[in-house]
């Protein structure tokens, strides 16, 4: 498909760039030459009307050549400030509580990328009267831009073509609400609506975009007519205004059934090559509602009449799907992205990078083992007295996907925790548990209607060109719990194995096969999988651990509900770092403890060779690495890696118990 051109005329009415129009680029010429920041931004300038800055450098590019790394520079100092938390975001405030043009923050996963669009980088007009001729940016915008005496010269040598990419995103899938309280809380700004009443709100938008008062070429006034028009005819809804009276009656493509949020086309204009599906941004840009775009998607003869039908080759059906109407799927067009290596907020991406953060860091390392000791006992008591499942689950938690080795992932460790009760909900309260100290989780709950019915596997919808997500497009570090448990007896329809085929690939090889209709395109991932089940699960696993509970408490959700009273918030915030930090940890082992580690794994083959094999070697350094970054240590010991083998023992031990009992039972 080839790339997209937007060379909508001008439909929006704001101001030009002119020196008399513009005042704040006289200041963000000062500020070039001063080097001091804060001349041009002004207390919140930089938030509110970020435009008016960027339009001030761009007026003097011929005396600074390097205007737009400035621009970033700026946008950069006063994102690591205190003033960031005046910047609204998008996963707190509600659509119309933002105004339109100014900064904007959102946390979100890219849920598809579309092809790359041309757009009138830089543009230039003539005044109708004097003939005169001005330059004009047409970066961070959706329309261009023009006075009411000037109109757009399409035939201009100095227009400047440019590409950028546009990501379709949404708010990061399994989210933790201690997560989201977490992110909200950091916000100092929620926002206000511009109009008490939806009703004055529309009529306002319509009374600025009065012709009389801004202009443009011909065509474009006709095509903003005709938009008027069209606007005023329909009856007013309440999607139109920012404000959805049923969100589930539109695909936002959100990969869990249920999620609420905004979805959002993230216009990105450098260095897109850095990023990927599933990739999880903090995206700062300005915020771009424009009504009118809504009208055009809607009206097809109006679009043809504004683009060159041999430079737009999109069919209908793709148009609405990549230009929904903006209020209900707004633009962002990113000055500054940061891409999370993890979703948690107690230990940002840049934490560790810093003097400060490294001390953040060195400090809690220095209490480590207390909060090592607390975290066992709460998963203990989580199991219900079982302090080797507990260690397992401790395991499973810090366990991530550090390295590929051809089509092997390295550092997984899946869990099979056998065992659990049918009744009274355990897995379902287990997950409760655990969605109190990982920041992104899911419950499966894996029934033959779930398994049935529900899309796994994102799929290419060709007619619309577009990723139609299912559950597994999931972002890195989630926890996904599989309940099996609450699997009756029945039949698994075609999409039911396809389904149950692509969680064995996600747990076995870390990787989901997307439908591509005529063929699949794997897209690597790193998701834990922790499987709950009453006996051995359909599903393969790394690590099989039958559950063995001291405690039989009456009434299960009373017992989680207690367990969680009795948590500080406090701790729980050290047990969210610690399981955070040891997944990003570096590990070795030295040359000498390798020898040492094969010697001993050769007289374990000598004493039992039919039970000791390749896969339990594989497991036992899986088991020694996580168990040496549980304390704290970076490189194994020979004591950790005996320890290892003991605590591998005792879970060989219950599991041959298990299966006498089960045949004693027979």
């Amino acid at each position: 498909m080839a790339a997209r051109q937007d060379f909508l005329p001008a439909i929006s009415g704001h101001a030009s760039y002119d020196d008399d129009i513009f005042p704040p680029q006289l200041e963000a010429c000062d500020m070039l030459r001063t080097g001091d920041t804060s001349v041009a931004t002004g207390t919140g300038e930089w938030i509110s009307a970020p435009l008016s800055l960027v339009h001030g450098l761009f007026a003097q590019k011929d005396s600074f050549p390097d205007w737009e790394k400035k621009v970033a520079d700026i946008f950069c100092e006063k994102l690591q400030s205190d003033e960031r938390g005046w910047v609204p975001s998008l996963n707190s405030v509600p659509l119309h509580y933002v105004r339109p043009g100014g900064l904007l923050h959102f946390r979100c996963m890219i849920q598809d990328m579309f092809d790359p669009e041309f757009y009138m980088g830089i543009y230039e007009t003539v005044d109708r009267g004097s003939n005169a001729r001005s330059l004009h940016l047409g970066k961070y915008r959706d329309v261009v831009d023009c006075t009411a005496h000037q109109e757009v010269d399409f035939q201009s040598r100095r227009t400047v073509t440019l590409e950028r990419q546009t990501f379709y995103c949404v708010p990061v899938p399994g989210e933790s609400p201690w997560v989201k309280e977490m992110y909200c809380s950091s916000v100092q700004t929620r926002g206000c609506p511009p109009s008490s009443h939806p009703a004055n709100r529309q009529k306002r938008m319509l009374e600025d975009d009065d012709p009389t008062r801004h202009g443009y070429s011909q065509q474009a006034g006709d095509a903003q007519e005709k938009c008027k028009r069209l606007e005023a005819e329909r009856p007013e809804r309440p999607q139109e205004m920012g404000v959805l009276s049923n969100p589930q009656s539109l695909d936002l493509y959100f990969p869990l059934r249920g999620e609420k949020g905004p979805a959002c086309l993230v216009k990105v204009y450098e260095n897109w090559d850095d990023y990927k599906v599933n990739d999880v941004l903090d995206v700062y840009g300005v915020l771009a509602v424009e009504p009118a775009l809504s009208v055009l998607t809607e009206d097809s003869d109006l679009v043809s009449s504004l683009l060159d039908p041999a430079v737009c080759m999109d069919t209908q059906e793709e148009q609405r799907s990549h230009s929904p109407p903006t209020s209900l799927v707004p633009r962002i067009h990113a000055m500054v992205i940061h891409k999370l290596q993890h979703p948690n907020p107690v230990i940002p991406s840049s934490k560790c990078e810093t003097e400060e953060g490294k001390k953040c860091v060195s400090s809690f390392m220095s209490e480590l083992p207390c909060v090592r000791a607390e975290l066992l006992g709460f998963l203990t008591h989580a199991l219900m007295g079982d302090g080797l499942a507990a260690q397992y689950l401790l395991f499973h938690l810090i366990s991530t996907v550090y390295a590929r080795k051809d089509v092997l992932p390295l550092g997984k460790f899946s869990l099979n925790l056998s065992g659990c009760p049918r009744s009274g909900g355990f897995s379902r309260h287990l997950y409760g548990i655990m969605q109190q100290i990982v920041p992104v989780s899911h419950y499966l709950p894996m029934t033959i209607e779930n398994m049935n019915l529900s899309r796994f596997i994102p799929r290419k919808d060709y007619s619309a060109n577009r990723l139609v997500s299912g559950l597994l497009q999931l972002p890195s570090h989630t926890l996904l719990l599989v309940d099996e448990t609450v699997l009756e007896q029945g039949q698994l329809s075609t999409t039911g194995v396809h389904n149950l085929t692509a969680l064995g690939n996600l747990i076995t090889w870390q990787k989901v096969d997307y439908d591509f209709s005529y063929h699949q395109m794997e897209f690597p991932c790193n998701i834990n999988v922790l499987v709950t089940s009453e006996g051995r699960s359909l599903l393969p696993s790394d690590c099989q651990l039958h559950l063995k509970p001291l405690l039989c408490p009456p009434s299960l959700e009373q017992y989680t509900e207690g367990l969680m009273a009795a948590t500080l918030p406090s701790l729980l915030n050290k047990f969210r770092m610690y399981l955070s930090l040891l997944q990003v940890m570096d590990y070795t082992i030295s040359e000498e403890i390798i020898k040492a580690v094969e010697d001993d794994f050769v007289e374990m083959r000598k004493s039992d060779p039919q039970s000791i094999c390749a896969d339990d070697l594989h497991r036992l350094l899986v088991v020694a690495r996580l168990l040496s970054l549980s304390t704290g240590q970076t490189s194994l010991s020979l004591e950790t890696w005996l320890q290892a083998k003991e605590l591998e023992i005792q879970r060989k031990v219950r599991l041959q118990g298990q299966k006498h009992m089960n045949v004693n039972e027979m």
